[in-house]
């Protein structure tokens, strides 16, 4: 097992300052960044996801995700819950979160849906798994400290029948917290996403959708992932993904159900990260809630 002064040492290198969780299959569960797309599908939604991330490496990331969302009946609102939990080396955190979208009609079968996020996050250390190189640092003195900060989020969505659009900001307010990186306080910082996507029908039972997402943080590089996925009858997805400068994924799943949709993503990374991990895992299931008699003529996809 590598130290885990080591992890820290090659995050320092690799993150950049970036602190939110990192998705490679985000294009199945928009709501974790974007509160603007609850309730976009037109029914109710589950969504679980674990992912371990370089596997191998001693405290590295392992993030849970547990996800709802669902328009509410004659009326333009979606409604969404999140709890999403980070663990990396001796720190945890657990955000949970619930989501109000709008959404706007127009003439040409198109939506633009306004979203916000409330909630909050614990943040936890325990500090008897960091090295301390200053016993006298007050902030160390307890083994395990943690601490609760609200926070607000907002979100733009915009999509039709086979493309979107969307820009959001999940945590507006700069929380201070331990980074074990520096070994003190600094801020939590906003994290702009922009997405997108657009779905070709290649054939009648094949069907395209090219994809990216972008992520600007303050005082870090631009962070941009390229996603290209195929669904063939409905049922089997299969791509492949692309984070700038930093992995290759490979993108799996399959529609067990109408309600019932499970997939599977494995990242390699092309830093020198590879070097110590055999890679990153990433496992998810969707669950449907239908209506009796409610039938979905076609794979969403987005």
């Amino acid at each position: 097992m590598k130290k885990l002064y080591s992890l820290l040492v090659l995050l320092s290198m690799s993150v950049w300052g970036q602190q939110e969780p990192q998705y490679t299959q985000y294009m199945f569960n928009p709501t974790v960044i974007n509160p603007a797309y609850a309730g976009s599908t037109g029914y109710g939604s589950i969504f679980s996801m674990y992912r371990a991330q370089w596997i191998g490496l001693d405290g590295a990331p392992e993030t849970m995700d547990l996800t709802y969302h669902q328009p509410l009946e004659n009326s333009h609102l979606g409604l969404g819950m999140n709890i999403l939990h980070d663990k990396i080396g001796p720190t945890n955190t657990t955000f949970a979160s619930i989501d109000i979208s709008y959404t706007i009609a127009f003439s040409n079968e198109s939506r633009l849906a306004f979203g916000i996020k409330g909630g909050g996050e614990l943040f936890a250390i325990d500090n008897s798994k960091l090295n301390n190189f200053n016993p006298e640092d007050p902030f160390l003195e307890a083994n395990y400290k943690s601490q609760f900060s609200p926070n607000i989020g907002v979100g733009l969505y915009y999509y039709n029948e086979n493309s979107y659009l969307g820009l959001s900001v999940p945590r507006l307010l700069e929380t201070k917290f331990y980074d074990v990186l520096i070994y003190s306080e600094t801020k939590r910082k906003q994290h702009f996403y922009f997405v997108g996507g657009k779905v070709y029908d290649l054939t009648y039972n094949l069907k395209f959708k090219p994809s990216f997402v972008s992520k600007i943080v303050s005082g870090a590089p631009l962070q941009v992932d390229l996603s290209a996925n195929f669904l063939y009858n409905e049922r089997f997805t299969m791509g492949m993904s692309y984070r700038w400068g930093a992995a290759v994924s490979a993108l799996l799943g399959f529609k067990v159900s109408d309600r019932l949709f499970i997939g599977y993503g494995y990242d390699r990374e092309t830093t020198r990260l590879a070097n110590f991990n055999s890679g990153s895992h990433e496992l998810f299931l969707q669950f449907d809630l239908l209506k009796n008699g409610q039938k979905v003529e076609s794979t969403r996809f987005f």
